[in-house]
């Protein structure tokens, strides 16, 4: 069988367009051939016709001030063009939703904000020890029985999450009720998790979910 092309965003840092080898050598473990899509967004629209899923990946916060919102002091925002292209992706696949998307951390986030979702700018404002979250820590999430995750162990890095997700099913919550797992149940595959799958040990909450995404893409 023909192994599916998925589109694998990356960052922008230091005039180098970058991605972690890690979701590189899970979507090759899942089956997939890992194509790293560059920050432009002008090229989106091309880019997606071309591959047959994509991971948004993680990175730096959003600028929420595109949005008329104050930046939380903490906020460590990504490069500009990334986020322009990012948006411009999410904006390509409202058009097409056949194609099967995981949305990884960060991606995660975009996914929900694309769609009017409110932002924690950082967790620690409203949460007990949110350093949980942070430096590739481990922690457990619960899955809805019956859903495209599973519960288990997983690895997280971020300090921002989603208070909300308008139009998504959230199907994964951390045992302190942060927002681990979104899906849209009207389309093909159309999944985000708040953790790092490519870090994850565990396969159930790890290479099983690159690998329900690049089957999707079959």
């Amino acid at each position: 069988m023909t192994r599916p092309l998925i589109g694998l965003t990356a960052d922008f840092v230091d005039g180098y367009a970058r991605l972690r080898h890690t979701y590189l050598d899970m979507v090759d473990a899942a089956g997939g051939i890992p194509v790293i899509l560059p920050p432009r967004a002008d090229l989106r629209a091309a880019m997606l016709d071309r591959v047959d899923g994509v991971i948004m990946t993680g990175g730096d916060d959003i600028d929420v001030t595109q949005f008329g919102i104050a930046l939380h002091a903490q906020a460590e925002c990504m490069h500009a063009d990334r986020q322009a292209a990012e948006f411009a992706l999410l904006k390509q696949l409202d058009g097409q939703p056949n194609k099967p998307v995981l949305g990884i951390c960060l991606g995660m986030q975009m996914m929900g904000v694309h769609r009017g979702a409110t932002l924690i700018q950082h967790l620690a404002d409203v949460i007990p020890n949110a350093e949980r979250h942070r430096l590739d820590a481990i922690h457990d999430v619960e899955a809805e029985r019956g859903s495209l995750l599973s519960s288990g162990t997983v690895r997280s890095w971020h300090h921002q999450a989603l208070a909300d997700a308008p139009t998504f099913a959230i199907i994964a919550r951390s045992d302190d009720g942060i927002i681990e797992g979104i899906i849209d149940p009207a389309r093909r595959f159309y999944v985000g998790v708040q953790w790092h799958p490519e870090r994850t040990e565990a396969a159930a909450t790890g290479l099983d979910v690159v690998r329900q995404l690049v089957d999707a893409a079959r």
